[in-house]
Formats: structure tokens, sequence, C-alpha cells
């Protein structure tokens, strides 16, 4: 048969390649992969018996629970027993008695109806008087239509405006007015529009005797007038428009007073209980502040006045003395806003919101207080600068380059001083202020308040005009009105330079001179 080769089969000598080698090994890996297979199956089994075990221990504890408050699960039982035996009961008698289930439902949509109708019911009557039932007379049916018909023209002549505007926007020919001179068009454009439809409506319930409808509108036609006046102010200046505008209200308020003669008669009975309260809180030492206990003041005409005159001198002095002291040492300015007498009127109207914003915050945290107070001076102050500025080319202060500088019209220091004055003033200032009204007698307060607040309207009004017809001059155009004599003649430009040192006009930067030059 031949030799065997032992040496095929010896140790170390290719025993690697021989049968029953190759089975072993063939083997061995299967017993690994089986190996790792049951690792896995171990791994996921006593992960789903540790949740098995948490779930029964919550289970568990559940049960010891219901058992320590076996009357708990008692009423869960009754309460869920009811609500199954509720609506059986009801789908038993809906089957067995269909129409009177469809009563029922019926029933319930004739009640909400009902309470709809009642609702409208209550806002009719505070639309509606007694005094309806009187027939308008035949002039103001007259002034009606005049109203329908100016409303519709105005109207109508709107919307051309606007259509032509919005094409020179797209064709890219408004860019030259810069942004804030198109922005303020477009809402003048928008105001206007919503006057005419307000006075639309006006007019037909005119026509339809609904006076104190009528009436009540009229308060949303005076904001209206007011938006559209300091609009066509900025876009204009001073003109012929802002009479049309001073007219037709003067023509609503009496529109509005014959309309409806309570709302006369309400606000005089509101005017002698004011008077006798006042009367009875001068007595109680408490005159001036909040009946309601909720804020530290009365938000009333009396007191927000005064507010702002005190604190319109306040402010110009503490202005002027930093001025001297720190700003430009030695040197005093006069920083006076208005034409006569030592105010301020930004930091009046800085106050009055301060106080209508903080009036409820006098016991809150110092840190409450002064975020707030800087937000609204911060807000207040740009709006101030950008509205002089568009409107008359004026710049009062400039804060460009400073820490947090917003367009130069606020920065971060401004609104800490907004939020530090905040603090003094509600905390301080204020109770001092309230203190010093309390000493006007009761019975002169509303006719020495009355004369005051004549004389600070007389001196705005001509403070505008007087800074209306100084841009003129400064813009080149002729002195030809009488209004614009009278200023050119006794505020000229070194007057004006005069009193309102901190103030420069550059008529290049009014919305007007852009809309007029187109550059």
């Amino acid at each position: 048969m031949g030799k065997t080769n032992n040496a095929e089969y010896g140790p170390g000598k290719g025993a690697s390649n021989g049968p029953l080698e190759r089975l072993a090994r063939q083997a061995g890996e299967n017993l690994s992969d089986t190996r790792e297979e049951w690792d896995i199956e171990l791994h996921r089994d006593a992960a789903e018996a540790k949740d098995d075990a948490a779930r029964a221990v919550q289970e568990a504890k559940g049960v010891a629970q219901t058992m320590a408050h076996p009357s708990r699960l008692a009423k869960d039982v009754v309460r869920e027993a009811e609500r199954i035996e509720r609506g059986a009961s009801e789908a038993v008698q809906a089957a067995t008695h269909p129409k009177e289930a469809f009563e029922h439902a019926e029933d319930q949509v004739k009640r909400e109806f009902q309470k709809i109708a009642d609702a409208k019911e209550l806002i009719g009557e505070d639309l509606s008087a007694p005094i309806d039932k009187q027939q308008l007379p035949l002039l103001m049916k007259v002034y009606g239509w005049l109203c329908i018909a100016s409303a519709l023209i105005v109207l109508a002549g709107t919307v051309r405006a606007a259509i032509a505007s919005a094409a020179l926007f797209e064709e890219g020919a408004m860019e030259s007015l810069g942004a804030s001179t198109t922005v303020v068009t477009f809402v003048h454009l928008g105001v206007v529009a919503l006057l005419a439809v307000a006075f639309f409506v006006f007019g037909t319930r005119l026509l339809r005797n609904q006076r104190r409808f009528a009436a009540y509108l009229a308060y949303g036609i005076y904001l209206l007038m007011l938006l559209g006046l300091l609009c066509s102010l900025m876009l204009e200046g001073v003109t012929y428009s802002l009479g049309v505008y001073v007219a037709v209200f003067a023509v609503t308020v009496a529109a509005q007073s014959y309309l409806d003669p309570s709302l006369r008669d309400e606000r005089k009975l509101h005017r002698l209980l004011r008077a006798r309260e006042d009367l009875a809180q001068a007595e109680a030492g408490t005159l001036g502040r909040d009946p309601e206990g909720k804020g530290y003041i009365a938000l009333n005409f009396f007191n927000l006045f005064w507010v702002f005159v005190a604190s319109s001198v306040l402010g110009l002095f503490m202005e002027e003395i930093v001025h001297f002291l720190i700003v430009a040492p030695g040197q005093w300015q006069d920083r006076a806003g208005l034409l006569f007498g030592p105010f301020s009127p930004i930091y009046g109207c800085g106050a009055v919101l301060m106080t209508l914003f903080l009036n409820r915050l006098h016991k809150k945290s110092l840190i409450l207080v002064f975020v707030l107070s800087a937000l609204v001076g911060g807000a207040f102050e740009y709006f101030t600068s950008w509205f002089m500025q568009y409107t008359y080319g004026a710049v009062a202060w400039d804060y460009t380059g400073q820490w947090l500088s917003i367009g130069g019209r606020t920065c971060g220091w401004a609104m800490g001083c907004w939020g530090l004055l905040g603090c003094v003033w509600i905390k301080l200032l204020l109770p001092l202020l309230l203190h010093v009204i309390n000493l006007v007698p009761w019975n002169w307060r509303y006719s020495l308040t009355t004369a005051a607040a004549a004389l600070m309207l007389v001196d705005a009004i001509m403070s505008l005009q007087a800074l209306d017809c100084w841009y003129e001059r400064l813009s080149g155009q002729p002195v030809d009105t009488p209004i614009e004599r009278f200023y050119a003649q006794h505020f000229d430009n070194a007057f004006m330079s005069d009193r309102f040192q901190s103030m420069t006009i550059n008529p290049d930067d009014a919305a007007r001179h852009s809309r007029a030059t187109g550059s």
C-alpha cells in the first residue's frame, strides 16, 4: 500500500490543516457567537425584569395608598358608577324619547342665543339713550350729509395719493426723501383715511338719529385729528392745514355737546362730586392721594399738570447746573425749552410718563423702578429728538460716540440717568410735591390750574410757531405772512439763538425740506 507519511500529522507540522482540527476550530467559532447572543439576551431579559419590578413597586405603592385610604377608592368607584349610569340613562332617554332630547338641545341653543342677545342689548344701551328718540333738526341732518360727502371726497383723494406714493416708492423715487419722511408720509395717509371713514360713519349715525353713538364716536375722531395734526406738522410745518384741523375739531366738539347733552351733564356732575371729594380729602389731609390705594397719587389732570410744571422747572435748573459744573465748567448756558419762562418740557413730560408708569410701583424695589425708568426715559428722549429733527431740523442734544449710543438720540449713561431720576422721583420728590400741592386751598385748585394751563398752552403754541418761523428763515423762505412777520420782528434769529442756546437748526435734516427739494 505504500508507506504512511507520519510527518504530515506530527506536532507543528501542518496540524491546522487536518480535518479534526478544522472541525474543532469551526465549533469554537460557533460557540463564541452563541455566547455573545446569550449575553445580549441576558441583558435584555435583565432590563425587562428591572422595568417589571419598578412597575410592580409602583402598583404596590398605589395599592398600599388605596388600602390606607379606602374611602377614596369607594368615592372613585361611586363617581365612575354615577357617570356611567348618567350616560346610560341619557342614552336610554334619547332612544325612548327622541323628541324630548331634541327639545332639550334646542332649549340649550336658545339659552346661548339669549345670552348673546343680552350682551348685544347691554352694548346697545351704552351706545343709545332716550335722547335718540328726539329727532335732529334739519341743520344737523345737512351737517350729516356734508360729513358723508366730505369723507367720500377725502377718502378718494387719499386712496389716489396712496397709490401714487406706492408707485413712487416701488420705482425708488422716494429714496431721496429718507426713510423717516417716507414712513411719516404713509402714516399720515393712513390717518387721513381712517379719519374720513370715521366721519362717514359719524354722518350716517346723524342721519339715522343715533345721537349717543355719534357722540361717543367723536372721541375717536379727536384722537385721529391729533395724530393727523402731528404728522402734518412734521411734513409741512405750521401751515393753514393746521387751521383746518383746529376748525374741524371745534365744530366736532360743538356737535358732540349738542348731540348728547347728557354727556355734558355727566361731566358737570363728575366735577361737583370731585369737588365734594376734594373737600373731604382736604379735611382728612389725603388730598391728591389715590383713593383706591393702588397707586401713590390720583392720576387726574390737576396732579399731572403740576407734576409737569414742577418737573419742567426742576429739570431745567438741574441740567443747567450739571452743564455749568461738569459739561463746560464755568460756562452758564440757558437750556430752556419754551419761549417764555424757566421750563424744560422734556423733563416735565418725562416726569408725567414716569408717574403714569411707576405710580403703582412706589412700594416696589429700586431695581425694578430703575430699569423701568431707564426704558421709559430713554424711549421718550429718542422720540423727542426724532420729532424735533424731522419737524424743524433741530438738534438739542447729540450722544454720538457715547456709550451704547442709539443714533445719537439717547445712550446708555443717559438712560442710566433717567433710571436714577425715576428712583429719586417716585421715592422722594413725588411725596414732597404732593405735600406742596396740598398747600393750595382746595377751592382755588381748579381756577388756578385752568389759568396756569391756559398760559402754558399759549407758551407752547408760540414756541412751536417761533421755531417754525426760525426754520423758514434759515431755509431762505420769504417772510410774507402776518404770523411770519410778527415772529421775524419780535423773535428774530438772534433772539432764538440766544433763547435756545443748546439748539441748532439744520433745514436739510427736516422731513419737509426733503419733500420740497427731493434730496
